[in-house]
């Protein structure tokens, strides 16, 4: 069940507020809490009940070792310190985690190596296996250091499977959602919580399945389909997912935020603008936010930070770019974008510390151009389909012109008379519509304002006369979001 298909709109979510709702008003609590729980459990087995019994005994295995860890003066339960207890819980998380995702990888690997032949096991990845053990290993770290303590299994049942974020984050802490559930004000429907959520939600379906599924039919032409590439199709390629990849995300994360407001439970923010960055730093301040910082707390942070010598730093920056890039897919290129992601934010730390600066303008291309040729290997299948789109991008040799923009630029050309552009004959998947996409696209993530910026702006507005003009451009947007629904178009952060 997908956020942008008719079964969820249409009956899932209407239900679950609505029977949510009236538990609470009729006291009900516990109840409205075990609803909420069984309806997230029923939403994640949508896709495949075999998934069910893996994540409730991660929560029962996580609550067990959390309880222990919360008691204040540590526990002597069969002899372990608590300590010990902690890591035996983060081993075992990882040991979950690494079992379904990076079993076959190894095994590819070894095989490789030693030209052996062990049958890989084919196992599938379990939807959101990457979310939720991050998010209970930080609760486990949390528990640990006092900073979070649950004692209620339901409560913690409901934080880990609270349906809005379970499937693609964020990742969020114990502290910053379910003292929210507390909340006797948060237990009666709140009509500004609601306008604002759909406001947000309807946002971010337009980007997914107008804006992204878009993109994403030309991104899978050039890295999928094509065998060759000429320069114009290379470049259309790495733009369009970077740009789909972008507004997938960003459209996940902006439903899931409005979802939860319905509920009256305000998530973290977890997109800032991040193609408005100009230096890579600055793009990981803003991209992902909740997973930037669990990388920072608990990974680079304990390995040192910046605390010991250059060296140590820039190997701990390295070290958790590689851990956020294997947490992302089991695969060498995944591996490379990582490892390019963490040098270039040792050279950026280099350069700013010679002083050197560059204008505004110089810097955003420059960052944005890395960030695009990253990308590359982060969507590429093999090196070999990296290499093709890499290649072609920087071939001056392959610049081949369309029929189609020949003829157009023909048109334009006041120089007509003594000079013609010769077009070819070949079918490409490049045409006027790609360009105004592209376009469109690049306006949006440089000129506009992004949700967390309008939402302020939307609970500016009377409650009561909400401005008409802004109301309009809602229902209209919202209209065309139904027409163009694309069902069957996963959101990309499922596959990791």
């Amino acid at each position: 069940m997908l956020f942008h298909s008719y079964e969820f709109i249409f009956v899932f979510l209407p239900m679950t507020f609505f029977i949510y709702f009236y538990l609470n008003r009729r006291r009900l609590t516990n109840a409205s809490k075990f609803f909420l729980v069984f309806s997230s459990l029923f939403f994640y087995s949508w896709w495949n009940i075999s998934y069910l019994p893996i994540i409730l005994l991660s929560i029962i295995f996580n609550y067990i070792i959390g309880k222990y860890l919360n008691i204040d003066n540590g526990t002597d339960y069969n002899k372990f310190s608590k300590k010990s207890l902690l890591t035996f819980g983060i081993v075992s998380n990882i040991a979950l985690l690494g079992y379904f995702k990076y079993t076959d990888f190894m095994i590819w690997n070894i095989n490789l190596l030693f030209n052996a032949n062990i049958h890989t096991l084919n196992l599938a990845l379990p939807l959101a296996i990457s979310f939720f053990t991050f998010q209970q290993i930080s609760y486990l770290v949390d528990s640990y250091t006092q900073k979070a303590k649950e004692y209620d299994f339901l409560n913690y049942t409901l934080f880990v499977t609270f349906f809005p974020q379970l499937i693609s984050g964020p990742i969020v802490h114990h502290k910053e959602m379910m003292p929210q559930f507390t909340r006797t004000r948060n237990k009666v429907q709140n009509y500004n919580n609601i306008a604002a959520g759909l406001f947000i939600f309807s946002i971010g379906l337009f980007k997914k399945v107008v804006i992204a599924d878009t993109f994403a039919v030309w991104a899978i032409q050039g890295f999928d389909v094509a065998t060759t590439l000429n320069l114009f199709e290379a470049w259309t390629t790495s733009l369009s997912y970077s740009l789909q990849l972008y507004f997938d995300f960003s459209g996940y994360t902006d439903m899931a935020i409005g979802l939860a407001l319905l509920f009256n439970i305000k998530l973290p923010i977890n997109f800032n603008s991040p193609y408005k960055a100009t230096n890579i730093q600055d793009f990981w301040r803003r991209w992902h936010i909740t997973l930037s910082r669990f990388l920072k707390d608990y990974i680079y942070i304990p390995l040192g930070g910046n605390r010991k010598d250059e060296f140590r730093t820039y190997s701990n920056l390295i070290t958790t770019f590689m851990i956020g890039a294997i947490w992302h897919g089991a695969g060498w290129t995944f591996m490379f974008w990582g490892f390019l992601h963490g040098i270039s934010i040792i050279i950026y730390r280099l350069w700013s510390k010679l002083g050197l600066k560059l204008w505004s303008w110089l810097a955003w291309l420059i960052t944005f151009n890395f960030i695009n040729v990253a990308w590359i290997f982060f969507r590429a299948k093999e090196w070999d389909s990296a290499i093709k789109v890499l290649s072609s991008m920087f071939n001056l040799d392959n610049i081949v012109i369309s029929k189609q923009f020949s003829n157009f630029f023909n048109y334009i050309n006041p120089l007509n008379e003594y000079y013609k552009f010769n077009g070819s004959e070949f079918q490409s998947f490049v045409d006027f519509y790609t360009l105004e996409m592209l376009v469109f696209g690049f306006i949006i993530i440089t000129l506009f304002k992004n949700s967390n910026e309008l939402k302020l702006e939307f609970n500016s507005f009377n409650r009561v006369h909400l401005n008409l003009y802004i109301f309009s451009i809602f229902l209209f947007g919202y209209a065309l979001i139904v027409m163009s629904f694309q069902t069957g178009s996963e959101f990309l952060y499922f596959n990791f």
